[in-house]
This record gives C-alpha cells, sequence and structure tokens, in this order.
C-alpha cells in the first residue's frame, strides 16, 4: 500500500476546505507512515502491522482471509479470542478488538467490505474455551455468514493436503488507484506486510485454488452447523 501523496493531500485540503493546521497535521503524519513503511523504525519506534491492519481494513473494498487453526480474527466473539490469549500469551491480540469495531462498521454502512473467509474444517472441531464458548462462537459463524457481503467457506478433512497448509493470510484491495493490494501475514513472533506485485499474485493464486478446493457456502454453512451441535 502506498502513503497518499503530500499533492493529493494539500489538494483535498483545499477542495473540502479543511482547517490548514488540520490538513498539515495529516501531512505529517502521512510523510511518517511513509518513513516507517520504508525503515521499520523512527525514533526508536518500531512498526507493527498489527495495530496498522484495523486502518487498512476500514479503508479497504475486499478483504479475503484463509486461516489454518482459528476463527478468522473480525469474526471471532470475545470469549473466543480471550480463550486463544489465554492459551499462548505471544499470540498479538490488543488490535483485535478495534479490527472487529472496523469490520462492524462497515457491515451497515453504505460501502460494505466485501469479505470472503476460508478456513480447514479442523477450525471447527478445536473446542477453543470449551464447548459453550465454542458452540457460541460457531453459532456466530453462522450469523455473520448470511450477511450479503461475506463469503465463508470451509475445506473439509476428505480434500487433504491443500494449497498454503500452515500459512495464514489476510488479502486487502483498496479502491483508490494510489493503494496497492497487500497481503497481512502474522504469527506468533512478528506480523508483517507483503506489498511486492509478484508475491501478492502468489497468494492470489493459492487462495483461488483455496476457494475451489472448499465446499460452497451452503454446505459449509451446514457443516459448522454440525460442528455447533455436537458440543
Amino acid at each position: 500500500m502506498q502513503p497518499s501523496a503530500p499533492l493529493d493531500i494539500v489538494a483535498l485540503g483545499y477542495v473540502y476546505k479543511v482547517p490548514i493546521l488540520e490538513w498539515q497535521l495529516v501531512l505529517r503524519q502521512a510523510e511518517r507512515a511513509a518513513m516507517l513503511r520504508q525503515n521499520g523504525t523512527v525514533e526508536g519506534k518500531i512498526f507493527d502491522p498489527a495495530e496498522d491492519l484495523p486502518l487498512l481494513v476500514a479503508e479497504a473494498t475486499s478483504l479475503r482471509a484463509f486461516t489454518t487453526d482459528t476463527i478468522p480474527t473480525i469474526f471471532q466473539l470475545r470469549d473466543y479470542t480471550a480463550a486463544t490469549a489465554h492459551q499462548d500469551n505471544l499470540v498479538r491480540t490488543a488490535p483485535v478488538a478495534r479490527l472487529r469495531h472496523a469490520w462492524a462498521s462497515r457491515v451497515t454502512g453504505k460501502d460494505p467490505l466485501k469479505v470472503e473467509a476460508v478456513f480447514p474444517e479442523t477450525v471447527l472441531r478445536q473446542v477453543v474455551g470449551g464447548p459453550r464458548v465454542m458452540r457460541a462462537q460457531l453459532l456466530h459463524l453462522m450469523e455473520v455468514s448470511e450477511q450479503p457481503d461475506v463469503s465463508v467457506r470451509v475445506v473439509p478433512h476428505c480434500a487433504g493436503a491443500y494449497p498454503a497448509m500452515g500459512c495464514p493470510f489476510a488479502w486487502l484491495s483498496f479502491p483508490h488507484r494510489q493503494h496497492d493490494d497487500i497481503v497481512y501475514t502474522e504469527t506468533f513472533l512478528r506480523s508483517e506486510y507483503v506489498e511486492n506485485r509478484e508475491q501478492v499474485e502468489e497468494v492470489a493464486a493459492r487462495f483461488s485454488a483455496l476457494w475451489k478446493l472448499a465446499l460452497e457456502e451452503g454446505q459449509s454453512t451446514e457443516l459448522i452447523a454440525e460442528a455447533a451441535a455436537s458440543l
């Protein structure tokens, strides 16, 4: 993702009659963001992609998410997230609430975020937080999957090996020409953005293959309901 050009910020400030002090502040923030992305550190502070992700979700037109062992973050209930954090203190959980809020604010707005999420059946069978928490999470997943701009697909056990095994990612697309597609990846040690066009295209190819391999939305919902009923 490319930071907004200073000239664009000045022009928009003029068109929308933004007070000079306000657009100057935005200009400084854009310049700082560009330095952070380029160097990784500025004034001893480390740029944290996990903290930045909710801002990108608020701006994106589409989010394609692949998870390997948890429900996609934007669909997680608080108790589910808390259970994952309790078992692994190194997991980056601080921005999760802001990420959920960023998505929730787009659901009922005039510019909804299109979400396509895919994950293996194992995610449904892992009883995170105990049966009560997991059942509530699965029912919530069924509910959000009914949103017109949300599609959820599950890769069944019988599919065997599948693309990008063990490598979760979130692929974001944006409406403006200055915003290229970006991929967010995360482990318990670090999170990072992938912005190289060729690498993003590799991710796109894997997501497409996953989407085709997974069950269609209706069948996926039935599988989620079956997992919830078994708890």
